[in-house]
């Protein structure tokens, strides 16, 4: 069995009384409300078990099948035997279509958030097959896809973090567990997946997925977290259990004294950029293979082009051939933001567009078999 131990260069923070390891916890914002959170559909087949609240938008109720749903007398929620919880959808009653908007919106941002993070404490951990290892906290990146066959294990205390950044899909197979010990809280596990995330039959899971695509739990899998999917999530007599607890708490911060108002400097202004480059204009790329490109802000003076939010577009042909991770980022004291493309199982050519204000370049991608 691998063990993963971080030794030297952990990051760690102080909540309270307690310190944690691992990166700062992913906030999820409002789509913490809900264990599993869709845009595009939520179906069951079976005797499905949810505890929690489901949600779906911007599709209607319609989109959600196989729970039999109830609507309230106030037409805000649905209930059903299936759910230990409500059931929201965009085409209920006031105040849900807004609630919900809001959540996916902060679903979103916490998939964006989890993926720029950056300094990873392991990169290409086990080529993507971390079966049979036990993980310390911290930060784990993969350009490819990340599969689990037997089993894993998250060891940590109750206030520490990990988050798994994975460019390609996630795959639990049939029967395997995730196992966390030393007081690990699946409530700060984050899983950030930019394909597709399947849950094997009989699989135990742990953590919150943040998926770019389709969470699907087989027959049988059992998942203690929340399956929020920026596309649909699929149950086959599934049950999925939110995670309890919060993230890592704000560590408290003990008052200072107020110092005496001082006249204040003139303010610096804001550097303007002055062009945008990337390092690569055109990639070829094998179906499921993955590349980083890294988008460089240059000032138009002496000055640093810091903390510009670097945004990415993709046409509707294109988003089925490449995914591209994170949507958007921040760039670095350099001015330097990185994005990892990863090529679908799709041929043909993809055109990844960068644009900060009213600056673009574009990559071409050639996507081969």
């Amino acid at each position: 069995m691998w063990v993963i131990a971080l030794l030297l260069f952990v990051w760690s923070f102080t909540t309270g009384t307690t310190e944690a390891a691992g990166p700062q916890p992913v906030d999820l914002g409002t789509s913490g409300n809900f264990v599993i959170l869709a845009k595009t559909g939520v179906s069951t087949t079976g005797s499905t078990a949810v505890v929690g609240n489901i949600g779906l938008s911007p599709a209607a109720a319609t989109f959600i099948t196989g729970f039999g749903l109830i609507m309230d007398s106030t037409n805000v929620f649905a209930t059903s035997s299936l759910v230990t919880g409500r059931v929201y959808a965009a085409d209920y009653a006031d105040p849900t279509p807004a609630d919900l908007t809001t959540a996916i919106s902060d679903m979103e941002t916490a998939f964006t958030d989890a993926a720029g993070r950056t300094l990873p404490d392991f990169t290409e951990l086990g080529a993507g097959d971390i079966s049979g290892m036990t993980l310390a906290p911290g930060l784990y990146k993969w350009g490819t896809g990340v599969l689990i066959t037997s089993g894993v294990t998250l060891s940590g205390g109750a206030n520490d973090v990990w988050i798994f950044q994975i460019a390609g899909d996630l795959t639990v197979s049939n029967g395997a567990i995730v196992t966390l010990s030393g007081g690990a809280q699946a409530s700060n596990i984050f899983w950030q997946v930019a394909g597709e995330t399947t849950l094997g039959t009989t699989s135990d899971f742990k953590g919150i997925i943040l998926c770019q695509t389709l969470i699907a739990l087989n027959t049988g899998a059992v998942m203690n977290g929340r399956a929020l999917a920026q596309t649909a999530v699929t149950l086959d007599a599934s049950t999925i259990t939110e995670a309890t607890g919060s993230a890592t708490p704000t560590p408290e911060v003990t008052p200072t004294p107020q110092a005496t108002p001082t006249a204040s400097a003139t303010p610096t202004p804001a550097c303007a950029v002055k062009s945008m480059s990337v390092s690569r204009k055109k990639l070829s790329l094998k179906m499921g293979k993955c590349v980083d490109v890294t988008v460089t802000l240059e000032p138009d003076g002496n000055c640093s082009t810091e903390g510009k939010t670097v945004t990415i577009k993709l046409s509707t042909a294109s988003k089925k051939r490449v995914t591209v991770s994170p949507e958007s980022g921040q760039t670095d004291s350099d001015g330097k933001v990185g994005f990892s493309i990863t090529a679908l199982n799709k041929p043909g050519n993809a055109k990844v567009t960068f644009v900060y204000e009213d600056i673009k370049k574009f990559v071409i991608v050639k996507i081969r078999k």
